[in-house]
């Protein structure tokens, strides 16, 4: 698999390439060692890195629509918010904090795109 769309050959590298190259070659490294058997499979025909970056944040976040369905859900969760019974005080505030940063990061995420 070719990695690099170097436009010289190698014999030709300045110092600056060599060191992107080197970058480039750690970044590689850290996520193909962190990315499940199931992602690797989506991801395994990317030539760069930047292309891989680019699949795992649509993976991921997902495109616009599921954004929003995402928040949607969310919110719905949020507005059926009880205690369960035989739920204590301390596991009911877990689960609203948990659920309240989702928004949060949710909403944060949709402002940050716009």
């Amino acid at each position: 698999m070719v990695r690099h769309n170097w436009l010289k050959p190698r014999s030709e590298w300045t110092s600056e390439d060599k060191k992107k190259s080197s970058l480039d070659n750690v970044a590689w490294d850290i996520l193909y060692k962190i990315i499940d058997k199931n992602t690797f499979s989506k991801i395994k025909m990317s030539s760069t890195t930047k292309e891989i970056w680019e699949k795992l944040i649509q993976i991921c976040e997902g495109n616009d629509q599921t954004k929003e369905n995402k928040l949607t859900v969310a919110m719905q969760k949020f507005e059926n918010l009880k205690m369960k019974a035989g739920e204590t005080l301390s596991e009911f505030d877990e689960r609203f904090s948990s659920l309240g940063n989702e928004l949060a990061a949710l909403v944060k995420n949709m402002e940050i795109e716009k």
